[in-house]
């Protein structure tokens, strides 16, 4: 039960593949938990994911379970969560998603992107946290700091886009 919990019950598929249905789910819930509630039930959802995914690794490792196993994908919810909570942080209606002007699209979608990327090449801390940490924190360390680091440039990279419409307007 543990594995299944822990690799969403994607673990016949390749692990490629399962992990981006996972981000993919992730950033959806993620959107609809911004839409519908806001981004502090998002922050805490995704901390309380976080902390359960991390023991339920240490248990799953304990047990004999392979350690960095690829079809692991619940870290995956940690990271595009606390992404989201970071950028866009916002509510908006479910009418408003769309729309660019308030960014809410376009800043989820960089944080998605940003995430992959940053979790993909692990450089700096990312890297050390996923080569040098034991047990659970490897595995949802690296995420987590992926994802606080994917939401930092996405809310950066939107901010520098308004300053520069202003300016020019």
């Amino acid at each position: 039960m543990n594995y299944f919990f822990l690799t969403l019950g994607l673990s016949k598929l390749p692990p490629k593949v399962s992990q981006i249905i996972a981000t993919v789910i992730a950033l959806i819930l993620g959107v609809l938990i911004l839409v519908y509630f806001d981004e502090n039930t998002l922050f805490l959802a995704t901390l309380l994911i976080a902390i359960v995914t991390l023991r339920a690794v240490n248990k799953y490792e304990e047990n004999g379970g392979l350690h960095h196993d690829e079809h692991i994908n619940l870290d995956k919810f940690a990271g595009i969560g606390f992404a989201l909570s970071v950028a866009p942080a916002i509510g908006v209606n479910l009418s408003e998603i769309s729309l660019l002007s308030n960014g809410f699209l376009i800043q989820a979608l960089l944080s998605l992107a940003f995430f992959i990327y940053f979790e993909k090449e692990k450089h700096s801390v990312i890297g050390r946290i996923s080569r040098d940490a034991k047990g659970g924190v490897a595995i949802v360390g690296d995420d987590v700091l992926a994802g606080f680091i994917a939401g930092i440039v996405s809310s950066l990279i939107w901010q520098a886009f308004l300053k520069t419409q202003a300016l020019l307007a």
